[in-house]
């Protein structure tokens, strides 16, 4: 994870790169919680301990994308 987003902040992306990027990231959020969920309830986990332990790193990725978010503004003002 953090080797994305050490490599987008290095490279010169385009503003259009950017937006892709940044949907890639929410849809493997939307994906790894969903499939997790999914997952817990076939194994009749309870959803909140399967949350408490996947809430870290959906922090991680929620950062990451607020970090591109604001990359992406940056670059988009500038122009």
């Amino acid at each position: 994870m953090a080797e994305t987003s050490e490599t987008t902040t290095q490279e010169k992306l385009t503003p259009q790169e950017l937006a892709e990027v940044i949907a890639e990231f929410e849809k493997y959020r939307e994906r790894l919680e969903n499939d997790t969920l999914d997952a817990a309830k076939r194994a009749k986990l309870m959803k909140s301990a399967v949350m408490k332990q996947l809430e870290p790193e959906l922090a991680k990725i929620d950062a990451t994308i607020e970090a591109l978010r604001t990359q992406h503004d940056a670059l988009v003002s500038g122009q």
